[in-house]
């Protein structure tokens, strides 16, 4: 059975930054604990490059690296918000923050699962590779 996918749209707080995701209407989303999602409150849906486009605002966005500079943390520079960014488990790919969708609870079903992050999070981190592929 093909699961469907439609559209959503999302963005920051201010709305100066927008964009869309192609996502199936039954969620998995990783609710991380490292230091930076811990302290957002980032629910993750990470998604392959060609199911998000970013819509508005891309001269909005600011950026903020850490440890190894892999991740690409995007922000909007009018109200600071991250909705989505370029996850270091998954550079191909991007992490939607499920709270910045427009319509967070429409979806069929929404599991969300625990992920280390404080932990061996290279060893973690594998567990996601595939969910950035096409």
């Amino acid at each position: 059975m093909t699961e469907t996918m439609t559209w959503r749209g999302g963005g920051c707080h201010c709305s100066s930054v927008r964009f869309e995701a192609l996502l199936p209407e039954t969620l998995e989303v990783e609710d991380c604990n490292c230091s930076i999602c811990a302290r957002t409150a980032f629910l993750h849906i990470i998604v392959p490059a060609a199911r998000f486009r970013l819509t508005k605002g891309a001269d909005k966005l600011a950026s903020y690296t850490f440890n190894t500079g892999a991740a690409k943390h995007l922000f909007c520079s009018v109200c600071g918000l991250k909705s989505f960014y370029v996850p270091r488990s998954n550079p191909d790919g991007f992490s939607v923050n499920l709270r910045c969708l427009d319509e967070p609870t429409a979806f069929t079903e929404v599991r969300i699962v625990n992920f280390d992050g404080k932990g061996d999070w290279e060893a973690q981190a594998q567990s996601l590779a595939y969910k950035s592929k096409a």
